[in-house]
């Protein structure tokens, strides 16, 4: 450090003085950073290759010891941190996928900003000493509502996903030329940290277009993508999920020795590597939270690296799904995922240790040459706080008005067909379709109802459907009443070969006694942040002991000091959303397994949070905070 001591000296060259010498060490410092970049990003001649039985990188023999963190299911502000665990634990290689579906929204409108500021996640990366290996779609499951495709391309009637059909190779190669440019400096081979670049993902188990494989990776090429290019498939799909030039890699939960014949005699002379080791598993709404014992993983990962084949673990930390993002099940039946992305994972969803973590740190060790492993971080403190007692409500009738303008239908028009969002449909949440009935009957939905509905005449409700009840019974009444159905998107598919099939909300006609019903007014109840903002407008009410279902519940959860990392209960309420500050934390549903929320502190300020809790039909007025997780009843994965 410098000290200046000037005296005597006019106040004008004294302030000259200071300038230059502020100026002249910024530019020192201009300098040397620019030298230290220059020497770390020095362009690379050979980046990953894979012509022998063994990955090198630089020319040098490799081994690929990685896992996954997805960016966008991780709170910016702890990137650095579970990161910082990944590498503490031996890894050398963090995988993470791209969502289509967030980084354009709209048609029109790209978001690469904060949280979703891939640039920024793969710096940091690069700065801890990590290489990636980039998973960038289009497609990439990660059990997100449709595999992280956006929901706008299903306006097209006659979209065919993940094929070439015009529309949407139309609408990839508008998303790869502001995607991809973003990456090329990025890559190995231009002195950043991508090794290696996935095509697609797992379609072997799609495979409906046997050109489109070869669209995607002629896409990345000509772009500028130089690095070794991958394929990751299951083990029965290897051949149909495979392109020229590009390395198959497996995905797989047990080891097999003729999985790993199949890949070897598909591919002689090519490393072996498992790309997706699941470590674990997700949940849906009414199972219970899956789980694979570290035992399991342990042996598996050690006869893995005995064989002396590459491996990334799916996932390291898997994270949340905040919000609508979470995808679904179809088969056998639909079934709807919870918002926790734990996945069991070594490292949990809100970042702590697991028992898998310090034995895959020990088994790792011993893989190291000797050297040391970063000392483990230190643990964000987790706080369970006071209750959050619910003092104000709004009924969903009061919030109607700050929606978008209705939109008036002859027939039932689906979420994603809806004029709202500059005409890009509506992606997520609820949509409200209300019309008018002159008599009572038998009301059928036909399968039409995508993919809960709760049912009311004149705002009482009357009752639900869903996909296994397709019938209700309308009670009589005199004169025009309102029939109004409020229609929940619990997340589309995420997997399968009906991908074009998603469309939400009310997807065909509704009977009453036989009759189609006509004439509706349609609101979008997508749940914004604008939208939650702009109910401090609403004329809440002070909550009484009978309010009214559905409805908005308003409370303030008080931080004293610096915000800790917590999760939210909510025992006594039904199904709903919770909003903190005005983000969508996710769903809730007392079915389970999942029953406690994942809030993360960077969400908290110091002093008062404003709690505000969506509940559908039952309420218990107040929220709590606890310093543990609850993820439900556990079972092995089988």
């Amino acid at each position: 450090m410098v000290v200046f001591r000037i005296r005597n000296v006019h106040k004008r060259k004294y302030s000259l003085v200071v300038c230059l010498c502020i100026v002249g060490f910024i530019m020192y410092r201009y300098l040397s950073v620019s030298a230290s970049t220059g020497r770390r990003r020095m362009s690379r001649r050979v980046g990953l290759n894979a012509n022998t039985s063994q990955f090198t990188l630089e020319g040098e023999p490799f081994r690929i010891i990685g896992g996954a963190i997805h960016y966008f299911r991780v709170p910016w502000a702890y990137w650095r941190d579970r990161l910082l665990k990944m590498k503490a634990c031996g890894l050398n290689t963090v995988t993470t996928y791209v969502p289509w579906s967030l980084h354009q929204p709209q048609k029109e409108l790209f978001n690469f900003q904060t949280q979703l500021d891939l640039e920024a996640f793969l710096n940091l990366a690069f700065e801890l000493g990590m290489w990636v290996i980039l998973c960038p779609g289009p497609y990439i499951s990660s059990e997100l509502d449709l595999g992280g495709l956006p929901s706008w391309l299903l306006r097209d009637d006659k979209m065919k996903l993940r094929t070439t059909y015009a529309g949407f190779s139309e609408a990839v190669n508008v998303y790869f030329n502001k995607l991809i440019p973003k990456l090329v400096p990025l890559q190995f081979k231009k002195g950043g940290p991508i090794i290696a670049v996935q095509v697609e993902n797992a379609y072997g188990s799609f495979a409906k277009d046997d050109s489109y494989l070869s669209f995607i990776k002629e896409a990345l090429q000509t772009r500028g993508m130089t690095e070794l290019l991958l394929t990751s498939d299951s083990c029965d799909t290897l051949k149909s999920g495979s392109v020229n030039g590009v390395v198959r890699t497996l995905k797989l939960q047990k080891l097999n020795q003729r999985n790993i014949q199949d890949l070897n005699s598909l591919q002689p002379n090519s490393p072996t590597m498992i790309m997706d080791y699941w470590t674990g598993w997700y949940d849906a709404w009414g199972e219970l939270h899956h789980i694979l014992p570290p035992e399991d993983m342990v042996s598996t990962v050690r006869e893995v690296l005995r064989r002396g084949m590459s491996v990334s673990l799916y996932m390291f930390h898997g994270g949340s799904s905040f919000g609508f993002m979470s995808g679904a099940l179809a088969d056998p039946t639909y079934k709807a995922l919870v918002p926790s992305y734990d996945y069991d994972a070594p490292l949990s969803e809100s970042g702590e240790y697991t028992p898998k973590y310090h034995l895959l740190r020990d088994l790792l060790s011993r893989y190291s040459n000797g050297e040391p492993f970063p000392d483990m971080p230190t643990l964000h403190y987790r706080e369970a706080y006071e209750p959050a007692i619910m003092y104000q409500h709004l009924s969903l009738w009061d919030a109607l008005s700050f929606t978008p303008e209705p939109f008036k239908s002859h027939r039932p028009v689906s979420m994603e067909n809806l004029p709202v969002n500059s005409n890009n449909g509506q992606s997520y949440g609820y949509t409200l379709y209300e019309t008018t009935i002159t008599t009572g009957g038998l009301l059928k939905s036909g399968d039409n109802v995508r993919d809960r509905a709760l049912i009311f005449v004149d705002k009482i409700y009357i009752g639900l459907f869903k996909r296994q009840n397709l019938e209700l019974a309308i009670p009589d009444g005199q004169g025009k009443r309102t029939l109004s159905l409020l229609v929940e998107n619990c997340g589309r598919v995420h997997q399968g070969r009906d991908l074009d099939k998603q469309h939400k909300g009310l997807v065909g006609d509704i009977l009453l006694n036989n009759i189609p019903l006509r004439d509706f007014t349609i609101y979008s109840l997508d749940m914004k942040p604008g939208f939650i903002d702009s109910l401090h407008q609403a004329p809440w009410k002070t909550l009484s002991i009978n309010p009214s279902f559905p409805g908005f519940f308003m409370g303030k959860l008080f931080v004293y000091g610096y915000p800790c990392d917590t999760f939210v209960k909510l025992p006594g309420w039904e199904k709903g959303v919770v909003f903190i500050n005005g983000l969508n934390l996710g769903r809730y549903w007392s079915i389970g397994p999942q029953q406690a929320l994942y809030l993360p502190g960077p969400f908290l300020n110091s002093g008062i949070n404003q709690v505000i809790v969506f509940e559908e039909q039952e309420g218990d007025y107040k929220v709590q905070f606890e310093d543990m997780p609850d993820l439900g009843m556990a079972a092995d994965i089988q």
